[in-house]
């Protein structure tokens, strides 16, 4: 799917239909000409739900759909006839969809299953016929309830997209052309920062048919907490991340300070980021020889598990395949 599709923030209209009216009807026959209250209840008014779909992983055909309207429910009838229900609108979403109060921002729901259905915003309860009024000392009541109406609110759809291992590191680490190697995913790679303007996912083979899904997220820079480069508009993706594979270039100047910055930046965003369980991948090492690779690995955290990678010369990829599919299924990582 082409990056300019990739819509993981939409704010739309809700509207929930009304609840039908009770009816206040009696009962008339020949020959029973006081049969007393019959009337029915109203229908429910039309929900809004929202329902997982794992085969979406964008709210792209949201983007210009901004008002949704469920149908009202019917007025209940003689007889003790309910009236229909409003027909409710069901919106297909990619799982880690969240919705939100628009004004409050408050949690509403979250998707986090396929086929998974919860009510958004519920229709408007029908109103009980005349007939649940009768009693002793009121036989012949004439009062029925309305229906209750429906909700006109404002809602946040927001995806924080579901993977295995998030690539967490600074623009040009590599990250795209890792993703590109391991799985089928061909996000857009050049020699100049921010080639990643949207995440990208992909399905990486593992052995004997097992496989896990990998996520590129934009690069980050320091200060990107505070709005800097691509700021924190995707960092919201890494938190559903199982792992956090951290790509630092071996060109770089200090790779234990980018390391950090890295932890910094993602600490400002959510500090629980720093509980997942951490990886480092020394990326372009086809540059080093083991002198110099000794050399860097000297200045790396001991108790970090770290590989030195080329996904130009495939060097250690499945080694780091090994080293991904462990973390995911053993406790005790960093």
């Amino acid at each position: 799917m082409a990056s300019n599709n990739f819509i993981d923030y939409v704010k739309i209209n809700c509207r929930s239909g009304a609840g039908g009216a009770g009816s206040h009807h009696f009962f008339r026959a020949k020959g029973l000409p006081n049969g007393g209250p019959d009337g029915g209840d109203g229908g429910r008014g039309g929900h809004i739900i929202l329902e997982g779909n794992s085969q979406l992983w964008t709210l792209l055909h949201l983007q210009y759909q901004k008002h949704l309207i469920a149908k009202p429910g019917q007025g209940g009838g003689e007889n003790l006839r309910t009236g229909a229900q409003g027909d409710d609108i069901i919106i297909q979403v990619p799982l880690g969809t969240i919705a939100r109060d628009a004004e409050t921002g408050e949690k509403k729901l979250e998707i986090t299953e396929h086929g998974q259905r919860l009510i958004l915003t519920p229709g408007g309860r029908g109103g009980l016929g005349n007939d649940h009024f009768k009693s002793a000392t009121n036989q012949a009541p004439t009062y029925a309830q309305p229906g209750e109406p429906g909700i006109d609110e404002w809602v946040i759809l927001e995806l924080k997209l579901l993977a295995d291992v998030g690539l967490v590191g600074f623009p040009n680490a590599g990250k795209s052309t890792l993703l590109s190697v391991v799985s089928a995913a061909k996000p857009k790679i050049a020699d100049y920062a921010f080639t990643t303007l949207t995440p990208n996912l992909g399905v990486v083979a593992y052995r004997d048919y097992k496989s896990f899904v990998m996520a590129d997220i934009p690069g980050i820079i320091e200060g990107a907490a505070e709005g800097k480069g691509l700021g924190t508009r995707f960092l919201r993706h890494i938190e559903r991340n199982s792992i956090l594979l951290f790509m630092i270039a071996c060109d770089s100047p200090d790779i234990a300070a980018e390391y950090e910055v890295l932890l910094s930046e993602l600490e400002q965003f959510n500090p629980e980021l720093l509980e997942k369980n951490r990886l480092l991948a020394i990326s372009k090492s086809d540059m080093l020889d083991e002198e110099l690779e000794a050399e860097i690995r000297e200045t790396l955290p001991t108790d970090l598990p770290t590989i030195f990678i080329s996904s130009l010369t495939n060097k250690n990829i499945q080694p780091l395949k090994d080293m991904i599919w462990q973390a995911l299924h053993v406790e005790g990582v960093v």
